[in-house]
């Protein structure tokens, strides 16, 4: 699965899901650009890149601050003409019982994990469109799927960017552009490590492989749908959960 020629843009590409996926891009012939809030590490990614020979590049990206999306999208696209491929990995949450959320809690956590992502895309959409080609790759959550506990506002959030992946499917297929989602269960990110020990320990028990799963395997997924190999197939969801989620 090649991506020779092609621009990327992945967010939260400085670790978990988004560093594997941006890497494994690089590694697939695309040039990268890795959008994040965290500036320390996107200049460590920057030179992690520049000496495994591979073109990746960093952007600063706060997804709850709307001048920083368009900043970012502004600064990608005079550089770079057009983005041909988008990665909305970037996701953040904290377990919280819903009736302690304050709503500075949950305003941020729909900022990061659905009105963030959905600014962003239609920043760079009109750019695939004048194109007639491009990926969207939307990295939702389980949670979205079946509900988590503790992560109400999280869930409701994710379940936004499934809903949203298949409306947007619709109204951009005429441009050639497909709009797909995968939906991790327990991946060994940051933001799983940072859950209580009792609640990794069960996660990792209730699924069927008895492991969670590597950002890798996530980049594999993501990889799919954003390469030739899915040209006719969009507004699908995937989940990627060792068999944590077997519904519909």
């Amino acid at each position: 699965m090649k991506l020779d020629g092609k621009t990327a843009l992945v967010t939260g590409g400085v670790s978990g899901i988004g560093k594997a996926t941006a890497w494994e891009f690089a590694r697939r012939g695309a040039r990268v650009i890795v959008a994040d809030v965290n500036r320390e590490g996107g200049a460590a990614a920057e030179q992690e890149a520049e000496a495994a020979g591979l073109p990746i590049e960093y952007a600063s990206l706060d997804l709850a601050d709307p001048g920083s999306i368009d900043a970012c999208a502004a600064a990608v696209l005079a550089r770079h003409g057009r983005v041909d491929i988008l990665v909305n990995a970037a996701g953040w949450d904290r377990i919280q019982p819903f009736l302690e959320n304050t709503p500075e809690f949950m305003d941020r956590v729909l900022a990061i994990n659905l009105r963030g992502p959905i600014g962003l895309t239609q920043k760079l959409l009109p750019a695939m469109a004048a194109n007639g080609y491009g990926k969207v790759v939307n990295v939702s959550s389980d949670a979205g799927r079946v509900g988590s506990l503790g992560e109400t506002v999280y869930a409701a959030a994710k379940g936004g960017m499934i809903a949203f992946t298949k409306s947007l499917a619709r109204e951009v297929a005429r441009y050639s552009i497909t709009v797909n989602c995968v939906c991790p269960g327990p991946t060994d990110t940051p933001l799983f490590h940072a859950q209580p020990d009792k609640l990794k320990v069960a996660l990792e028990k209730a699924i069927p492989f008895k492991r969670i799963a590597k950002p890798q395997e996530l980049a594999d997924a993501i990889l799919f749908f954003a390469s030739p190999r899915s040209d006719y197939v969009t507004a699908q969801v995937l989940s990627v959960s060792g068999g944590l989620t077997m519904v519909g």
